[in-house]
Order: structure tokens, then C-alpha cells, then sequence
């Protein structure tokens, strides 16, 4: 089977990114609330003392800071693990950021099950859901080194507010040197026929890893990284619908809300059917474990993913068969609706 090649943390590559252009641009800064070491912040704040804001364990306090100092032409980037940036500071995240215009960037730190044994007060498995009902704020969620160093990139002199969700532990490699990124535009990964995966941050690459083993059994996979769920990319979205089969969605997210709600209400919408199956964490608490341990639990390694697309493959054929049979009845002149 095919191999990927493994990075470092995402997080990482945003305090590097961070490091180069802060050199460069008087008008970087960046807020934190207690999280400078885990944010990978720390060599910021000995390099650039005068663009460092720590505000201590104060979430709500970090975001109006933020948004008051991006209000004077600051380029603000602040820093709080997404669990707690996202649900302590919601409302200073609604008001004083989206609905006020301030384009803070907001970075959710140790996202999705990152924290792994520490438990469901921990993970952010709800941050997406929240965000995309309110109202201008952009959501990025980058997949591998490359997308985070373009993302980090890209948003330096972004106009609007922006929420960043990254994770801690090292990532594979994903995209070559003529990929181009760009904000609210899908990177297809791999083309496939039978079943698409259309994922989003930390997830694309089991996503990739189970295209790679589904490959090995004559199936078409292709593989897109949705990495700017907020706007979403409909255009892409629609075209992979419109050429697959069948479709996945896989996330780091409650499948409430997430991707999946997102991309099977904007399917329904556009008259385009297919069978689907969103793979994310299911309504219940959270198990404890490792995020590794967690992922396997949930069906998001990739021996699952190709199991279960296996599974959609051989179940749709039973599937579109029985709906056609259903809607001939339906429109015979003694049928059902008769």
C-alpha cells in the first residue's frame, strides 16, 4: 500500500509561520489566555515580547481584548484551546467579533479529541456547529503542514473574522508543491468514481490512507480536503456529488452540525441524491482515551473508513434498486397513492 510521509504538528507550523512574518509586519499580534506553551507561542513571546497579550485563564476577556485591539488596525491572532474559546467565550465571540465586523483571528488550539484521556470537558467536538450559526465568521480547518502554513498565510491580512482550528499531533504530508491554496476553495486529493471522501482537518489523511487500501481492491476512491468549511465550497462539492457513486463525510466533529449536516442539507438542496454516511462522533459522551484510541473507537481509521465504504458500495446497488421498484408502484394507476 501506498505511504505518507509524516509532519510535524499543525500547531507547530502556525508558530513558525508566525515567527517569519512578525519580522516583517509591526502590526502582528498575538493574545493568549494561559496557553503560550501549549499554543507552541512561547519562542514568539521571548522574540517578540512587545506583540505578546497574555490575558491568563480568561477566555471571554481574551476574545474582547482581541476584538478592541483589532479595532485599532492590530492584525490580532488570538490563542485559547478551541473547547473552551469556543463555549466559555461564545457570546464574546457573536458580539464583539462576528457582529461587531472585528477581523480577529481566532485560534482553537488542541481541537477535536486532541486531549484525548482528559475527557469530554476537553474536546471540542462542537465548535463547528456553534460557529456556522453565527453569523460572519469564516471557519478554516487545514489538513496537513502545507494547508496551515497557507491558511496562517492567507488570513494575515484577512478583512473578516476568522475562527483556525488546529490539533497537536503530528500530521501526514498530503499535497505536493503545485498544490494551490486558496480560502473557500476544496482540494481534491485523489479522483474517484465509485465513493468520494470528503473530509475535513486532521481526518483527510485516514481518509487518503483508506483511499490507498480501497485502490488495492479495484474501487475507484477519491479523497477532497474541505478545509474552509465556512464559505463552503458548493462548486466542488456539487461536481464530486454529480460524479461518485457514493459519498462519506469524515470530521473531527459531533456529526450534528459538522461537515456532514452541512454537506448532506447542500446535497438535498441541489436535487442530488447519493448514498451517504457521515463518519464523525456519534450523539453520546465521548469515550476516554488516546485521540488514536478515540478514532478507532469511532470508526475514523483507515481500515474503517474502508470497510464502511465498502459497506455503502454494496448496500446502495440493494438500495437505488428498491426505490426505483418503490417509485414505479407509486406511479402505477392502481399504486399507493391511488
Amino acid at each position: 500500500m501506498k505511504t505518507l510521509e509524516l509532519g510535524k504538528p499543525n500547531q507547530d507550523i502556525v508558530s513558525e509561520t508566525l515567527l517569519k512574518i512578525a519580522d516583517n509586519d509591526p502590526q502582528i499580534l498575538v493574545v493568549t489566555g494561559d496557553s503560550r506553551g501549549s499554543a507552541k507561542m512561547t519562542e514568539f513571546g521571548k522574540r517578540f515580547p512587545e506583540k505578546m497579550v497574555e490575558v491568563g485563564i480568561a477566555e471571554q476577556n481574551l476574545v474582547g481584548i482581541a476584538a478592541g485591539l483589532a479595532s485599532t488596525g492590530k492584525k490580532v491572532f488570538a490563542f485559547s484551546p478551541a473547547c473552551f474559546l469556543t463555549a466559555r467565550a461564545l457570546e464574546q465571540i457573536k458580539n464583539d467579533v462576528a457582529y461587531s465586523n472585528q477581523p480577529v483571528r481566532l485560534i482553537g488550539i488542541s481541537a477535536g479529541v486532541s486531549y484525548g484521556a482528559l475527557g469530554s470537558t476537553h474536546h471540542s467536538i462542537h465548535d463547528l456547529a456553534v460557529l456556522q450559526c453565527i453569523n460572519n465568521i469564516d471557519i478554516i480547518v487545514p489538513a496537513d503542514n502545507f494547508e496551515t502554513e497557507q491558511a496562517i498565510l492567507s488570513v494575515v491580512d484577512y478583512e473578516r473574522p476568522v475562527y483556525l482550528r488546529f490539533g497537536k499531533r503530528p500530521i501526514y504530508h498530503l499535497h505536493n508543491q503545485n498544490t494551490t491554496f486558496k480560502i473557500g476553495e476544496a482540494i481534491p486529493i485523489i479522483e474517484g468514481k465509485d465513493i468520494t471522501f470528503i473530509a475535513i482537518g486532521e481526518t483527510v489523511a485516514p481518509a487518503v490512507l483508506a483511499s490507498y487500501l480501497l485502490q488495492e481492491s479495484g474501487i475507484s476512491c477519491g479523497v477532497v480536503s474541505f478545509h474552509t468549511l465556512r464559505p463552503l465550497d458548493t462548486k466542488t462539492l456539487l461536481g464530486v456529488a454529480e460524479s461518485s457513486r457514493a459519498l462519506i463525510t469524515v470530521e473531527e466533529h459531533s456529526i450534528y452540525g459538522g461537515l456532514g449536516s452541512t454537506v448532506a442539507a447542500t446535497l438535498m438542496e441541489a436535487g442530488i441524491f447519493r448514498p451517504f454516511k457521515r463518519i464523525g462522533i456519534p450523539d453520546e459522551h465521548v469515550v476516554t482515551g488516546s485521540q488514536i484510541e478515540i478514532f478507532s473507537h469511532y470508526g475514523l481509521t483507515p481500515e474503517s473508513l474502508a470497510k464502511t465504504a465498502l459497506s455503502l458500495l454494496e448496500s446502495s446497488n440493494h438500495s437505488l434498486w428498491f426505490v426505483s421498484k418503490k417509485m414505479d408502484k407509486e406511479l402505477e394507476p392502481d399504486g399507493p397513492s391511488k
